[in-house]
């Protein structure tokens, strides 16, 4: 039987100039992006992507991998024994997931958010703890409870809602929904899968592993294979692109709803300087995404994708609003900002352009495998 007391004190191994990192989801959308910039700009660091190519579209991405010299193998996180079988990294980025929230209305989807994102986890947590690695989990904005959010008082005094001042509630303000925020309350099932999941991780540091939970916003840009349960933004400039209807659903159908949106290139950016510096994000809990400075209403977004596209769809209009949707989420990345000098760079204009970009680039590719469908 294994020993279930603390693990051993990690051995340095390797100095940080030349860290070996797993990077799993490594043909999914950030995982991808990650890979490629590191393999750019830290040409010293060993790097291995995994992934199971469960998501369609996540093929595409390959040819990228392989140009950039970033070694590829096909692996599914909930494989524990491959997962084990991989051995000893200085840090492994947990990006493999089913991010999609509507894959919980199937007994398969309900099957994959729980298997992937609670028990991959787990596995990748083994292997880093057995080998001292460095964890950076990324989890989400989700773990957040839907009813508490949508209770808040909104502001609609500007050109989208906002969070009002003066909450009854700790970590809700014009800024955002803080870390502080109350965590009792159901969560959709990818939100909770992915809650577990840093629980877990904290009790794993308790045992000695080094762990950094990053709880993103929305995230997006090129590479995204958006459609319409995962993606919004990517989804939206897609659909205008390829002339695919479009449809404002809940909260009156007015598109109101309000996200802030994090070009993946900023994303990239933080997550390097957290693997370069293991020992000042161990423990770290952040919120990460763009804040209420760097966020769209729905309506908003279909305007500057318009523009963007020189393209002007149908936009429907339903009503009633979806199990699990919430009339506004925005990053307070107040936390994190006390941590570093990190700062996004890209608005959500210049997000949309370059996805838009991209879109233009791979329109075959997309069109072929369905994205934005």
């Amino acid at each position: 039987m294994e020993d279930r007391g603390r693990l051993p004190s990690p051995v340095k191994r390797l100095s940080f100039a030349a860290m070996r990192v797993l990077i799993t989801g490594g043909a999914g959308f950030i995982g991808s992006s990650l890979a490629v910039s590191l393999a750019e700009r830290r040409p010293a660091w060993e790097l291995l992507a995994v992934d199971s190519l469960y998501r369609p579209g996540s093929e595409l991405n390959l040819p990228r991998l392989e140009a950039a010299g970033v070694p590829f193998e096909r692996l599914d996180v909930r494989d524990r024994a491959a997962v084990l079988a991989l051995g000893d990294f200085d840090a492994i980025f947990e990006g493999a997931a089913e991010p999609a929230v509507g894959a919980a209305s199937t007994l398969a989807g309900r099957e994959a958010l729980v298997d992937t994102n609670l028990i991959g986890a787990y596995n990748c947590l083994e292997l880093a703890a057995r080998g001292g690695a460095h964890f950076i989990a990324m989890s989400t904005s989700r773990v957040y409870p839907v009813d508490a959010i949508t209770a808040l008082r909104l502001d609609r005094s500007g050109p989208r809602p906002t969070i009002a001042a003066g909450q009854d509630v700790p970590g809700a303000s014009p800024a955002g929904i803080g870390e502080e925020f109350p965590l009792d309350g159901p969560r959709t099932l990818y939100g909770a899968g992915k809650l577990a999941a840093e629980l877990l991780a904290a009790e794993f540091r308790e045992l000695g592993a080094r762990v950094t939970v990053n709880r993103c916003g929305v995230v997006s840009g090129p590479w995204q294979m958006a459609t319409a349960d995962q993606g919004v933004f990517a989804h939206w400039v897609m659909c205008h692109r390829f002339r695919r209807p479009l449809a404002y659903i809940g909260y009156g159908g007015q598109g109101s709803q309000v996200r802030d949106v994090l070009h993946v290139a900023d994303l990239v950016d933080l997550l390097e300087i957290q693997l370069a510096d293991p020992a000042s994000w161990d423990g770290v809990t952040v919120n990460v995404g763009g804040g209420a400075e760097n966020s769209l209403s729905l309506a908003e977004t279909t305007e500057l994708c318009r523009e963007l596209t020189g393209v002007e769809i149908e936009i429907g209009s339903i009503p009633e609003t979806r199990a699990g949707d919430i009339p506004i989420y925005v990053s307070d990345c107040s936390r994190l900002s006390e941590l570093t000098d990190w700062r996004p760079q890209r608005s959500p204009r210049r997000t949309l352009a370059d996805t838009a970009a991209w879109v233009d680039a791979h329109a075959e590719d997309l069109l072929r495998i369905g994205s934005g469908s």
